[in-house]
């Protein structure tokens, strides 16, 4: 089993850098990277590096990118236009994803919807965008993965619900994001994880979460925890487990904890405490 890091452990740390990210998580054996938007978005318009000075690292070092992490709020658009805006940043991720060697793009469920839809309506409408997406990504091998986000807000935010619509798309280069946080955060249930084909499953995010009530207001992602931290409630061998008798075959354990008290180190001891950990979870758990 490889190890990735995700930038949402490192986003707000003093003086962040994408580029620098790049050669950090080289230096302490990261064999990927899931590449914040909302940092590569940031850095950019700040000028500190091009997209194509990414690239080239990308294509001279041995770390490579395993998402683009992430189009927001792909679904339940009201008005022709907001759907036009979805499938135009939709080209430019894949813009981007060509000079940075990606194949893949997680894209994550609408929040605080201003109409009363029903899970099948939120299905609905999320199968009918997918089928369009796919048309766009498949000449390129690009695959799209779901995140449900387990907040009450999210239109998607349990297991079962991704799955269903992933398996309705039914197409290879659709499937979903299993973040562990997420998962037990809006009590997604493990009946249907363990039912599920685990090669639909193409993005695992490991990360540990302090002990609270599924679905209260305050149980967000500042709640994550570095896994096997004090107070860290997840069963993290279940998880693996599960994902092994299934067939997850991503291949890759991503780690990806978004905790104030971590934005306060600086970068490179960001990066290495979570390598510490991830590679720690691997060697136990996989």
């Amino acid at each position: 089993m490889k190890i990735g890091f995700n930038e949402g452990c490192n986003r707000f740390c003093e003086n962040h850098s994408v580029l620098e990210d790049l050669a950090l998580c080289e230096k302490y054996g990261f064999d990927y990277i899931d590449v914040q938007s909302e940092c590569l978005d940031r850095e950019l318009a700040a000028g500190k590096y091009t997209l194509e000075e990414l690239g080239e690292f990308f294509r001279t070092h041995k770390i490579k990118m395993l998402s683009y992490n992430a189009l927001i709020f792909f679904n339940m658009k009201q008005t022709q236009e907001e759907k036009d805006a979805v499938m135009a940043q939709l080209d430019e991720i894949i813009r981007r994803c060509q000079i940075l060697d990606c194949k893949m793009i997680v894209v994550v469920p609408s929040m605080d919807l201003q109409v009363h839809a029903s899970i099948d309506d939120i299905r609905k409408d999320a199968v009918a965008v997918l089928k369009e997406m796919v048309k766009k990504v498949e000449p390129h091998g690009i695959k799209l993965s779901i995140e449900f986000c387990g907040a009450p807000s999210m239109s998607i935010n349990r297991f079962e619900d991704a799955y269903a619509i992933v398996q309705e798309v039914n197409h290879p280069l659709v499937g979903v994001t299993l973040d562990q946080y997420h998962f037990h955060a809006m009590a997604s249930g493990w009946d249907a994880l363990e039912k599920a084909d685990g090669k639909k499953i193409f993005v695992w995010h490991l990360n540990g979460m302090e002990n609270m009530p599924c679905g209260a207001a305050y149980n967000n992602d500042e709640k994550r925890l570095w896994p096997g931290e004090p107070g860290d409630c997840l069963d993290h061998k279940r998880y693996a487990d599960t994902l092994k008798k299934i067939g997850f075959d991503g291949g890759v354990c991503t780690i990806e904890v978004f905790r104030p008290d971590y934005y306060k180190l600086s970068n490179e001891e960001n990066i290495k405490k979570a390598a510490e950990v991830t590679r720690a979870h691997v060697e136990k758990y996989c």
